[in-house]
């Protein structure tokens, strides 16, 4: 990616400030007291006005409600901001400085006010109507940098050699650190990334998070930095200095240095697409500049913005270049799942990639600024219809809408897609995530929440069964960089499962279960990450790890399709690492039902890994043969042990349960067992007591009207074995009822009956399954091995 600068002229004295309006039309004040507009395309569309006084900050109202937006505000060296229409008549004038010039004005996110910076060290908050709502700061400095937080609920400034934040709310916290050794020029605070970037007379710009902690210093620079600002995006920042604009992506790494003869950049300013930014030159000139060579890959294909108007895609195998020409420019694009999506300022173009000739065209209404894809689906995401879901044939579906939501501060670490749902980080509350149907756009029932802020989130693209959405599964990364996995399915009541610690970055395969994490200089693939709800100890087993010191600190995994990986260092360098493809095809075997396929795999590759992988596989798929096949060349004997006695029960909802119980889920359990047809309430009485769940038992039998007796048998061979007495009065009062004896000979015959009433149920009567049902109570009520 690069910028590609042209200059125009027009001022005859040195260009002070710019701003884009809402109809992308550029705005440009001069110290020869004109103030002009120019059209997209760097065409000078005329003077706007004169003003009387000298003017150093521009901004442009947003459209709020009915409130058209066609007034901007500046602010003039006499200490005064001046509210004037678009077509150049004052409106309002309000004093905002006591002595010296306002040097800056910024306006928050909804439009309702701005802020301005003073030569005699005030920060003050006013309406949008020019009515002043409060005096933020006085401090004894001038204030050259002041722009918003994500919330619009602090301000950062700079004041000498600091920046400072404040809140609008009283009783927060102020912060305060010293940022460059020369007086900060100019500072930026992007809403979605929540990354301050700042320059000063140091000639260094440095990256810091939003507690004032250094994550990026440039090298010094021959000349004083005079801006710098963040694209829309949060993904790059523009740097501007004498004769010079730097382009550079979130982690401070450079794209590309542009030379110009502007003289000093003494504001940059980006259209609200984030594709088209403006620079004012000291000498008088107007810079534009347009983002170009941006570059996406998918498999063997590379799609390459050639200019703002044209997408060059080549076929690296067949060596084949096709170019894709669009009448406007192009905003945003995203290449993956055999598909390339370009949004243009008035149209979305879908591409096959084996089809470059007739793509399906639909209409946008608004600029779309991000792009998310899966298999079936793609969403756009504009601030007039928000999240929109799409088929590859430009059918659109689901919408989903919520207060919270947010569109304008999500980015492709807040949002993910898979098949058959959307999630969605709630910004207005960074601890839950909000899940959508795809189809319908409606919300599911349940969200994820957690006990953190979560940073970044990923859906798993594939299922093994045919359980759509039941299937999935959530990875998301908290504030602590812990990894979790939670499932989506609105009927699953299972909690977040961590899986690891210090992860850097975490994506799924595109098109198998297989989940690839970065994590504390190590490269760790999972074969199968939701082992974590059948057994951790097959979720440790199914893993494996390179050491991946190559990517350095905080790499990020761009891309994860087939036996690839592209990592992104950095320092910005673009690397790739292979992956094992064996995970992926026991992923396909077995969602495909080839479950002799996938063991004549696991035979040939000879891996513990995938061995553990399939294990738990088939104990989620319930096929318990293979799972017996995979446990015995782990040499998992003890889970060995209880497969085998899982197939020796009978009924269907018998091993379904213990399976359940297996996955530590006994209410899932237990209701299986009671909801069989006739209710298997023996098993599900003796599960409680195998958990040492005694009143529930007890409860179960006293509900049932049966098996009292067999609880209070087996509570009392308890404690005898503990020498305890009995302290629950329930139990107490049952015993009493039944004269304090205990009948073992009548809970065996209860017992004997049930079992061969299940077994006739299940076997058709025969005696293989009249054994299997009552064989060995001791063997049946063994603990398991968890």
């Amino acid at each position: 990616m690069r910028l590609q600068l042209s200059a125009h002229g027009h001022h005859t004295e040195m260009v002070t400030a710019c701003c884009w309006t809402p109809t992308n039309e550029l705005i440009t004040c001069s110290d020869d007291q004109t103030v002009c507009k120019w059209s997209l395309n760097g065409e000078l569309q005329g003077e706007v006005c004169k003003v009387d006084s000298y003017i150093t900050s521009l901004f442009w109202f947003k459209p709020v409600g009915k409130q058209p937006a066609d007034t901007f505000a500046a602010s003039c060296c006499d200490g005064t901001i001046r509210f004037i229409s678009g077509a150049g008549r004052e409106e309002k004038r309000v004093q905002a400085a006591k002595h010296g010039a306002v040097i800056s004005l910024r306006g928050n996110q909804d439009g309702q006010s701005f802020v301005s910076a003073s030569e005699d060290g005030s920060v003050k908050v006013w309406s949008r109507s020019g009515n002043l709502r409060s005096t933020l700061a006085q401090i004894s400095d001038p204030v050259y940098a002041v722009c918003w937080g994500p919330d619009s609920d602090q301000v950062l400034f700079s004041g000498g050699e600091f920046l400072n934040i404040q809140t609008l709310q009283s009783g927060k916290k102020k912060m305060r650190w010293k940022a460059h050794k020369g007086v900060v020029t100019a500072a930026d605070w992007n809403s979605i990334s929540d990354l301050v970037v700042s320059c000063g007379e140091d000639c260094v710009y440095k990256v810091w998070d939003s507690y004032g902690r250094q994550l990026f210093q440039s090298a010094p620079f021959d000349n004083v930095l005079t801006s710098i600002a963040w694209s829309p995006s949060g993904e790059a920042f523009a740097v501007g200095s004498y004769n010079m604009m730097r382009l550079c992506d979130r982690t401070g790494w450079s794209h590309c240095r542009e030379l110009t003869s502007s003289g000093s950049v003494m504001q940059i300013d980006w259209t609200s697409d984030g594709t088209l930014l403006a620079g004012a030159g000291g000498n008088g000139s107007v810079l534009f500049g347009q983002l170009v060579d941006r570059r996406l890959q998918w498999g063997n294909i590379e799609a390459v913005l050639a200019d703002p108007h044209k997408v060059r895609v080549t076929d690296v195998v067949d060596e084949t270049v096709e170019e894709l020409d669009f009448r406007d420019r192009v905003l945003e694009m995203s290449l993956g799942f055999g598909s390339l999506v370009v949004c243009t300022a008035t149209q979305c173009h879908i591409y096959s990639a084996t089809n470059w000739n007739t793509p399906h065209i639909f209409d946008v209404r608004d600029p779309v600024r991000l792009i998310v894809q899966s298999a079936t689906h793609f969403l756009t995401i504009d601030a007039v219809k928000g999240v929109q879901a799409y088929t590859y044939e430009g059918h659109r579906k689901g919408n989903p809408r919520a207060a919270g939501l947010r569109p304008e501060h999500l980015s492709r670490r807040t949002v993910a897609l898979c098949g058959d749902a959307i999630a969605i980080l709630d910004q207005s509350d960074l601890k839950a995530v909000r899940l959508f149907d795809v189809e319908t756009g409606r919300p599911f029932s349940n969200n994820i929440a957690h006990q953190l802020e979560i940073v970044s989130i990923s859906l798993s693209q594939s299922s093994l069964g045919k359980g759509g959405a039941a299937d999935r599964k959530l990875a998301f990364i908290d504030r602590n960089r812990d990894l979790y996995l939670a499932p989506i399915a609105p009927t699953v009541a299972q909690r977040p499962v961590k899986l690891h610690a210090q992860v850097d970055t975490a994506v799924w395969n595109d098109a198998a279960d297989v989940l690839l994490t970065i994590a504390d200089g190590k490269v760790t693939t999972w074969f199968y990450p939701s082992a974590a709800y059948v057994d951790g100890d097959l979720l440790r087993l199914a893993t494996e790890h390179k050491d991946g010191g190559e990517f350095g600190k905080l790499p990020e995994i761009t891309s994860f399709y087939g036996t690839r990986a592209q990592v992104r260092r950095a320092d910005g360098a673009v690397t790739q690492t292979a992956v094992s493809p064996t995970p992926a095809m026991l992923c396909e075997f077995v969602g495909g039902g080839k479950w002799e396929e996938a063991v004549r795999l696991c035979r040939f590759v000879k891996s513990d890994a995938l061995w553990a992988a399939l294990a738990a596989m088939a104990l989620q798929g319930r096929h318990l043969e293979t799972a017996e096949i995979a446990l015995a060349a782990l040499k998992e004997v003890d889970k060995l042990h209880y497969v085998l006695f899982v197939q020796s029960i009978p009924s269907e909802e018998g091993r379904q349960a213990e399976l359940a119980l297996w996955r530590r889920s006994p209410d899932e359990a237990e209701q299986i067992l009671l909801q069989a047809q006739p209710p298997l309430t023996y098993r599900a009485v003796k599960m409680n007591i195998r958990l040492f769940r005694w009143e529930r038992a007890l409860e179960l039998a006293m509900e049932s009207r049966t098996h009292v007796d067999t609880v209070l048998g087996y509570r009392q061979k308890h404690l005898d074995a503990f020498k305890k007495r009995e302290t629950l009065a329930v139990f107490k009062e049952q015993l009493a009822e039944l004269g304090g004896k205990i009948d073992w000979d009548e809970i065996a015959a209860k017992k004997a009956a049930e079992k061969a009433a299940e077994a006739e149920r299940a076997g058709g009567g025969t005696g293989k399954a009249v054994e299997a049902a009552g064989g060995d109570d001791e063997a049946e009520g063994k603990e398991s091995h968890k």
